[in-house]
Formats: structure tokens, C-alpha cells, sequence
């Protein structure tokens, strides 16, 4: 069983709350957006926040943004809010519960960055845990849907960056295309060097460019971080 909470060296996320507990590939998704971007960071956009723990690690790495986070499950939603109270920057940390469709209407800002772990699948079995379903099957926010709105809400040279399973590689490809959306840098992860790549990294530009391409192997046969994930998760991660 899960902790009902994950201490970190600057925040804590309490997640008792959650359907989708603290995860390894979400640190290291969020400590890969946080150096995977330049320039200046003003106005930060979180769909589909959970507990909040993404917009946690761009508040500590952005120190100067605003960070609207918006989540669709009334209980992680505050669950979010509580987190970001208790944590340095509540000044700059707001929780919006909502979809991300009812948001996008009213939204008077663009975004410098768009980050999303969004739900992993669609048109697959359901268990019977409802706000688990939520949280991972995307019936009630598709991809294709996610992408157009992000479009919307990004700055010109704005990043969005999207956590997803290998599997939907070819169809993120694909809707990025008919947005006009083009992925400016991609990481390819996997837990150990002997199993199969089981998450991308996304970063994605307006502008069309060369595409840099990475490899993370979490950890080795003996389940040790690698050097590459250490350097990462160094400056969120306690006891690395």
C-alpha cells in the first residue's frame, strides 16, 4: 500500500485523497520538463494536476511563475490545494476545480509552459474503482481534445510537454500533425536496460525544427538509480 504521503527535499505531496499516487516516471517526467525548456517563465498551465506534485516541481524550478493548475476530481482538487498551502510558493499556486474544457473557455492567459500526465487510455477495460478510471481512462478527456486545447493556451513559443505510454507514441505523432504541433524533443524510458520502453517524454513547439532524441534507463539489475535519472531527480529526490 501506498504512503498516504511523499516527502520531497523542498514540498511534500499528501495523497491520501488520490486515485494516482506519486509515481516514479511522474518525478522524472516533471524534473525533465524543468530543464528542458529556455527563456523566460512566466505563466505555467497543469491539466489534470492530481495532487499537484508536477506544478510543485516547476514552482521550486520556476521561481518567478504563476502556476494555474486544473483538475477534474473534486477531492484531488483538494487534495492539490492543500498541498500547494503547505508548500514555499503558495503565493504563485492556484487549483481550478474543472475540466479542462469548461477552463479553456474562460481562459484570458497563454501559457509559456503546458504540462500534462494525462490518462494513459482509451477504449480499454475499466476496473470498478470510478475515480481510479478517471484518473487513468481518457472517456472523459481524449488525447486529440487535450492536444487541440493545449494548442490554444500555448504561447507561439511556448513548450507543452506530455507524459505518455509507448504504446500512443505513433498516435500522439499523428494528432500533432493535423494541429500543427511539432516535437521538438522526445525521451524514451525505460525501468531496466532488459524490459521494454514503457514511457515517452515530450516536449512540443509551435515551430517546426530539428527533433533531439533521448534515452533514460531508470535504474540497473540491481535496482539502483542510474546516473542519468539521479542527475535528473537530484535536487527534488531525498537520500539520492
Amino acid at each position: 500500500m501506498s504512503n498516504d504521503y511523499f516527502r520531497f527535499k523542498q514540498f511534500t505531496v499528501q495523497q491520501d485523497k488520490c486515485a494516482m499516487k506519486v509515481c516514479t516516471d511522474a518525478c522524472l517526467f516533471g524534473a525533465w520538463v524543468a530543464q528542458s525548456s529556455d527563456g523566460e517563465v512566466k505563466q505555467i498551465l497543469d491539466i489534470g494536476t492530481g495532487t499537484g506534485l508536477l506544478s510543485l516541481m516547476l514552482a521550486q524550478t520556476y521561481t518567478t511563475a504563476t502556476i494555474d493548475a486544473v483538475e477534474i476530481d473534486i477531492e484531488a482538487a483538494q487534495q492539490a490545494s492543500e498541498n500547494f498551502e503547505s508548500s514555499p510558493w503558495k503565493e504563485r499556486l492556484s487549483v481550478n476545480h474543472s475540466s479542462i474544457q469548461k477552463f479553456a473557455l474562460h481562459a484570458s492567459k497563454k501559457n509559456d509552459i503546458i504540462i500534462s500526465n494525462p490518462p494513459f487510455y482509451e477504449d480499454d477495460l475499466k476496473s470498478k474503482n470510478i475515480k481510479r478510471n478517471l484518473a487513468l481512462h481518457s472517456s472523459d478527456l481524449k488525447l486529440d481534445e487535450l492536444i487541440s486545447i493545449a494548442g490554444l493556451l500555448l504561447n507561439d513559443e511556448g513548450y507543452l510537454f506530455l507524459l505518455l505510454p509507448f504504446h500512443r507514441i505513433s498516435t500522439l505523432e499523428n494528432l500533432l500533425l493535423k494541429n500543427k504541433l511539432y516535437i521538438r524533443k522526445k525521451c524514451l524510458v525505460k525501468q531496466h536496460a532488459k524490459k521494454n520502453w514503457f514511457r515517452g517524454m515530450f516536449c512540443i513547439r509551435k515551430e517546426s525544427g530539428e527533433m533531439l532524441t533521448e534515452e533514460i534507463i531508470i535504474s540497473d539489475e540491481n535496482n539502483r538509480y542510474n546516473n542519468a535519472f539521479i542527475q535528473l531527480l537530484d535536487g527534488y529526490y531525498l537520500n539520492l
